[in-house]
């Protein structure tokens, strides 16, 4: 028997943690796996915050139980209808036939679709509209696009606390402690990130109007769909900071370069380009094989910092292939105010620079130096070039932090 862990008055988690599952959406790694959180409201009336995916559904039933015994349940609030947290919709209807699902119209609509559900078990509920439990009032934010277009958030006046979906959350089990004061948050810092970048970063504007939406309410828990419950101020200040400055997509100043290589002509360019920024004083530089580094690694330290310098040889007439799925995931992603340098390698003809120049264009990045490309072997003024990129990127970069100071962190 599972014993009720407690958030605050009235609030109890009923989330799970998957060990098991090797990548998030079949794309995303999952080193440290990921917990599927959902919560349950004990008040006059009882009520539910999301279930998890159907594959942990006992587990979720026995912690309902041992929360509430045999009492039923009154109301489901679908904050969010993808399938890992919508999943045991269906059967938690088969045990609590009576029970009321709370969502938004397009809720309404994705409940019919993926399960078949509508008529009397459904509730359709209005942006700022509020639902009493009894001492607790559930007032409902809706937040589309955020990452889908039917999510929204679920604020308790009373006890200040937000279930904010898909938000503010993070990859990660919960192992042993759920609240953020009963573990090491850092731990979740770049995994945080991480997921951000990969699942919402298209979404930049919808975030922005969903935290301008929040800014007037007072907040002392933040209750995600993955990872910890955030109950301290220092930490909830952090989360809610550092979404507004991804949706904003301002970042560190620091570097990533990402770079193909088949023989290693171009990642020797990499090399040198890295060593003339760090000989300028960059710090912060990472580089990444783009055949070894996953791109969901990748695509976080992009996020993460302000400059980016991409390599590829020609292939095919084209990109290096990962080098190309690259651009297209930052492409997709919209990505923002980077300063961008570019280089590659070509053996008889050159497509490199052409792409990559269009790919700046398009994305409206600063370009902070030429392009650098070989052909065939490294040459004293193609290695020269390399070194002007390094230099010139890390002097753009660490302007930036001279004229916004603090905006390194420790």
């Amino acid at each position: 028997m599972y014993k009720p862990i407690q958030i605050t008055k009235d609030i109890f988690y009923i989330g799970v943690n998957d060990r098991t599952k090797h990548l998030f959406e079949n794309l995303w790694p999952l080193p440290q796996g990921v917990s599927y959180n959902a919560y349950l409201i004990v008040d006059e009336k009882t009520a539910l915050i999301d279930t998890v995916d159907l594959c942990y559904s006992d587990v979720y039933f026995q912690k309902i139980t041992s929360v509430i015994g045999s009492k039923p349940v009154d109301y489901l609030i679908v904050n969010h209808m993808e399938p890992d947290h919508s999943g045991s919709i269906a059967r938690l209807i088969s045990k609590f036939p009576n029970i009321r699902i709370v969502g938004n119209k397009r809720t309404l609509e994705m409940l019919k679709g993926f399960y078949g559900i509508g008529g009397d078990n459904v509730l359709l509920i209005q942006d700022m509209e509020e639902l009493s439990l009894g001492s607790c009032t559930l007032r409902f934010y809706l937040t589309p696009m955020v990452h889908w277009p039917e999510t929204m958030m679920t604020y308790i006046p009373e006890r200040k606390t937000l279930f904010s979906g898909d938000a503010f959350g993070t990859f990660g089990t919960l192992d042993g402690g759920v609240l953020d004061r009963q573990l090491v948050p850092e731990r979740y810092r770049d995994e945080m990130i991480r997921y951000y970048s990969n699942i919402v970063g298209k979404f930049g504007s919808p975030v922005q109007t969903a935290l301008k939406k929040l800014s007037d309410i007072e907040i002392d828990t933040i209750c995600s769909t993955h990872g910890p419950v955030w109950t301290q101020k220092k930490y909830i200040e952090e989360v809610l900071n550092l979404y507004d400055r991804l949706s904003r997509y301002e970042a560190e100043p620091g570097l990533v370069i990402a770079y193909g290589s088949m023989y290693g002509h171009t990642e020797q360019l990499a090399e040198i380009i890295a060593t003339s920024a760090a000989e300028q004083g960059l710090k912060k530089i990472v580089i990444h094989n783009v055949s070894k580094s996953h791109e969901s690694d990748i695509l976080r330290d992009v996020f993460a910092y302000r400059g980016l310098i991409i390599g590829s040889p020609t292939y095919n007439n084209k990109l290096y292939p990962a080098v190309e799925s690259l651009i297209s995931a930052l492409q997709g992603r919209n990505l923002k105010n980077r300063f961008f340098g570019y280089f590659g390698s070509f053996s008889w003809s050159d497509a490199t620079a052409k792409q990559l120049s269009a790919f700046a264009e398009a994305s409206d990045f600063e370009v902070v130096a030429g392009p650098v490309v070989m052909k065939q072997a490294m040459l004293q003024d193609v290695a020269e070039k390399a070194r002007n990129m390094g230099h010139a990127m890390a002097k753009r970069l660490l302007t930036v932090a001279e004229v916004v100071p603090g905006i390194v962190e420790n």
